[in-house]
């Protein structure tokens, strides 16, 4: 049985609901990475959302706003989905297909340990399985 913690990227880093959107962006480029999920105070506690590279571009940048006054909770809408580390890998894919969400959080003992996102489903899965998952999460509406 693969789990979400077998297929999943270790280490992902919080970003405060408080820290700008241009402080966002270095984090994703120091990490390597395109999405943060934000935590209320900035510890590992309450996810209030996540922020993708792409929620910077479209809902700042390209509305003509400043992302150094544009904070993480702004742009934080929704309700955060999250898994367990022991979900079962179609468990994983059950919660991305519909919610319609490329990346999602791994959660062990209420506390952030990954992330798991279309990368890692690309080097873990199948490619039937691979080709389900984007035609369900790429399908227009």
């Amino acid at each position: 049985m693969t789990t979400a913690k077998d297929i999943m990227h270790a280490g992902a880093q919080w970003i405060p609901a408080h820290e700008t959107l241009d402080r966002a962006a270095q984090m994703m480029r120091e990490h390597n990475v395109g999405a943060l999920p934000i935590s209320a105070n900035g510890e590992q506690d309450r996810m209030v959302g996540i922020l993708t590279d792409r929620d910077i571009v479209v809902g700042c940048v390209a509305m003509g706003h400043d992302p150094s006054k544009v904070t993480a909770g702004e742009l934080a809408q929704g309700t955060p989905r999250w898994i367990d580390a022991n979900a079962e890998v179609n468990e994983v894919l059950e919660e991305m297909q519909n919610h319609r969400i490329r990346r999602l959080p791994v959660v062990e003992n209420k506390m952030l340990i990954g992330m798991i996102s279309e990368a890692d489903l690309a080097q873990h899965l199948s490619e039937d399985q691979i080709a389900g998952w984007a035609e369900k999460v790429y399908a227009r509406v």
